[in-house]
């Protein structure tokens, strides 16, 4: 991160200010969950439906984190990836809360907040994470992904911005 300091906005004015924030991590949620229990309807697992020649639509179950990372561990990375969210939701409200006038780095952080608590809803109540989007080009499928993942990357990227515009100041 850059040295340089932020400025923090009143207390009072931070309460406030951290509410469209979460308003857009539950933006993220709804449609996250939503897209999730269509595709969940719409498909038996491990089904695959061809949209473009570069997209489908599949029903993947994801028991581990990015890119299937200890998908295959037996189960103890349930409650490992359930911790880390938990544990990234409360600094990022923190983040948030105290940072609340810091346009890009709210919707970075508002991003990976509701990514982070759309996947964290997926492990508690189901065991894994339910992936839809499928992205291949020339025979290579990247792994499937949602909405939630989505919006961790977007969040990520507007992040990373954030800071080297920061540091270029």
């Amino acid at each position: 991160m850059a040295t340089r300091k932020r400025t923090f906005s009143n207390s009072s004015s931070s309460n406030n200010g951290i509410m469209p924030w979460l308003g857009i991590s539950l933006i993220v949620i709804l449609l996250d969950q939503v897209t999730k229990i269509t595709i969940k309807q719409m498909f038996a697992f491990g089904q695959s439906r061809p949209v473009t020649s570069f997209f489908n639509l599949v029903l993947a179950y994801n028991e581990g984190a990015a890119f299937s990372f200890l998908s295959s561990q037996g189960g103890w990375q349930r409650y490992l990836f359930t911790g880390i969210s938990v544990c990234a939701a409360i600094l990022i409200l923190f983040l948030l809360k105290r940072n609340a006038g810091q346009r890009m780095f709210c919707w970075a952080l508002a991003l990976i907040l509701g990514g982070a608590l759309g996947n964290l809803i997926d492990r508690v109540a189901y065991g894994h994470v339910i992936d839809f989007l499928d992205v291949h080009a020339g025979g290579w499928h990247w792994p499937a992904f949602n909405i939630a993942d989505s919006a961790i990357c977007i969040g990520a990227v507007l992040f990373v911005v954030d800071e080297l515009r920061r540091a270029k100041r």
